[in-house]
């Protein structure tokens, strides 16, 4: 969102203990994804293309389940949930699918 969340909060969003969430910073920042300076953390650029990446395969996946009938509130927490498994390949073509689908209606 934007935000550089510290510790704290990171932990209460996720459900976890404050050095649970240290950890989770310190794998992330091993692997470039963030930043973690001044008690804040920040994503990088390759963090933020992930991040990208995500939120667009969740779009789509949503959008499709939305499609198919299901509750926003369903499919949310179902994109949510497929996103993270879904193949690239997948994603794609459920685009080119919803892409005709728009251009019918």
């Amino acid at each position: 969102k934007g935000e550089r969340p510290g510790i704290r909060r990171l932990a209460r969003e996720l459900n976890v203990k404050p050095s649970t969430a240290l950890e989770y910073v310190r794998k992330l920042c091993s692997k470039g994804l963030i930043k973690y300076c001044d008690g804040k953390v920040e994503l990088t650029d390759k963090g933020l293309k992930i991040v990208e990446e995500i939120v667009h395969r969740h779009r789509v996946i949503r959008e499709l389940l939305i499609y198919l009938g299901v509750p926003e509130d369903i499919a949310d927490v179902d994109a949510c949930y497929i996103e993270h498994g879904v193949h690239d390949e997948t994603v794609k073509k459920i685009e080119d699918f919803l892409e005709r689908v728009k251009k019918n209606q």
